[in-house]
């Protein structure tokens, strides 16, 4: 609930996936948030394996876009840039069809929680019990295109120093 810009990150999220439907938020119930499935990791603060898990469970469509929460450069923009990595040129060869897309900083690192993903492959991959598992270790495992971030679209927040 942090604000950059006077928008809450939550808030920033939420706009980068306007026309998504459903949109599951895992986490407290947050007043004036209106218009989104609301869910919780178990046990609450089991990690962000844990939280997928948990917003998964209310995804019925082929794909699905996963953000973090801490997010300050997302914009409908990237999510629109990963969705088209994760679909491809229509060539008709569906051989190599990728897992996910995930946007990718500016020092090479994989944003696990900023990407679109096929919903059948995060289901396939997901441990019986994923409370602390690590996010890298269980999706790394998967084919991923890589979606290079432009500016600071990889940006989050960690700390206070990471606030503009």
């Amino acid at each position: 609930m942090l604000e950059v810009g006077g928008r809450t990150l939550l808030a920033r999220s939420l706009a980068a996936l306007s026309g998504a439907d459903p949109v599951v938020v895992v986490g407290p119930r947050r007043p004036g948030v209106d218009g989104v499935v609301w869910t919780r990791e178990q046990p609450p603060g089991a990690g962000p394996l844990a939280a997928l898990a948990a917003g998964l469970a209310f995804v019925q469509q082929a794909r699905v876009v996963v953000l973090a929460g801490d997010l300050r450069g997302v914009t409908a923009a990237v999510v629109d840039r990963l969705l088209e990595a994760l679909d491809g040129p229509d060539d008709g060869d569906h051989a190599d069809t990728p897992d996910g897309a995930v946007l990718v900083d500016a020092d090479g690192r994989r944003q696990w929680l900023l990407g679109a993903w096929r919903t059948a492959s995060l289901r396939a991959a997901l441990p019986a019990d994923p409370a602390g598992a690590s996010v890298r270790r269980v999706l790394g495992g998967l084919v991923i295109v890589d979606v290079p971030a432009r500016g600071d679209e990889a940006a989050d927040v960690d700390t206070a120093d990471d606030l503009p």
